[in-house]
């Protein structure tokens, strides 16, 4: 059986299980966007945050942190006699899980991943996340199965839309050194044309020089 809160926002949904076994499903039948909390060096309820998609850690606001870190001081048995606690969270993708590990134990694969915040003892919270709380007794199994195939489409539709800017950027390369191409053999045709002008330039400026030198030479002649 999970036990699923809905957070005060009413945007996001926290679950966690009622016992170690059920921890422990938990812990394998994760998503990639859930998050993990649970009271640092004490025994604790597994409390779980699903994000949304694309989130990450960062865009845990402060009401939603105090949620969920409320909601797992509360449902532990020496966490809830103290007057504030410290709680860890890390996503569920970083727990690791051993053989030789006890139920509802886990480790992670990258600590300096794992943060960190003290948590003081909030009824006020938790007594409102208690009055949406339902349990259920879902196919963790398959639904995690469900949101691999999900994750699998979407990193298909990923690539194929990167697939199409790559080919339209490629494109526009194409284009740009094809338009380069034509300045370039434009530029050359307008010199080819410069050098042409002036040398038809040059060549009747000659022809005049000479006219006007022979009709000089007539005149001399005259004398």
């Amino acid at each position: 059986m999970v036990l699923y809160f809905t957070s005060r926002c009413g945007n996001y949904m926290i679950y966690m299980g009622r016992d170690k076994y059920e921890n422990e499903d938990l812990i394998k039948y994760g998503h990639p966007e859930d998050v993990w909390f649970h009271v640092d060096d004490l025994s604790s309820a597994h409390v779980y945050l699903r994000q949304k998609k694309g989130e990450k850690l960062e865009d845990i606001n402060d009401d939603l942190l105090l949620d969920c870190s409320s909601l797992v001081k509360a449902n532990s048995i020496a966490g809830c006699k103290k007057t504030s606690v410290y709680v860890v969270y890390t996503r569920w993708k970083n727990l690791k899980k051993t053989k030789d590990m006890v139920e509802g134990q886990v480790s992670f694969h990258r600590p300096k991943n794992v943060r960190r915040i003290e948590t003081e003892k909030n009824k006020p919270t938790v007594n409102e996340l208690n009055r949406t709380k339902r349990e259920e007794f879902p196919d963790l199994y398959q639904q995690q199965q469900e949101r691999e195939r999900e994750s699998i489409e979407e990193k298909k539709l990923v690539r194929k839309e990167q697939i199409v800017e790559d080919r339209a950027k490629e494109k526009q390369r194409k284009m740009r050194v094809l338009d380069a191409k034509k300045e370039d053999e434009q530029r050359k045709l307008d010199i080819q044309e410069t050098v042409e002008r002036t040398r038809r330039m040059n060549m009747e400026s000659d022809d005049d020089s000479s006219v006007s030198s022979e009709g000089s030479d007539d005149g001399l002649l005259g004398f």
